[in-house]
């Protein structure tokens, strides 16, 4: 039997309003040192979001918060100073508590064997 690894992942949230605390998961992000992996995964249901915040909520500006994450994750010079570190320091830097409309859960720790797989299992299970 393969060895397992040690993987973390944190939730992506919409918080619209940063006052009232209220979310809605659109995302995770999953990193394993041992793979050499660190991918997130998001999804935008414009229907939810929009009942859920409101006409206030622009998805436009929401997409592109999103979209950095990705460019993070996949440490190409398009995610700048940031997607330029380590991937440890990546995942510390997009998992950090933060009060804006995209923030991300606690991270939380686990073992895989395909830390891919696991991205796509959690993301199905979280978010869809």
């Amino acid at each position: 039997m393969p060895d397992k690894h040690l993987f973390e992942y944190a939730v992506l949230r919409v918080v619209p309003r940063v006052e009232r605390e209220e979310f809605l998961n659109v995302g995770v992000v999953l990193y394993c040192r041992d793979q050499g992996f660190l991918q997130c995964r998001y999804l935008l249901p414009e229907a939810r979001l929009r009942a859920f915040a409101g006409d206030k909520l622009d998805l436009g500006e929401l997409q592109a918060r999103l979209h950095a994450f990705d460019k993070i994750c996949r440490g190409r010079k398009e995610g700048g100073p940031i997607g330029q570190l380590g991937l440890a320091e990546r995942f510390r830097w997009l998992t950090a508590t933060r009060s804006t409309i995209v923030q991300t859960s606690a991270v939380h720790p686990g073992l895989c064997h395909d830390a891919a797989e696991t991205l796509n299992r959690l993301h199905a299970q979280l978010v869809e």
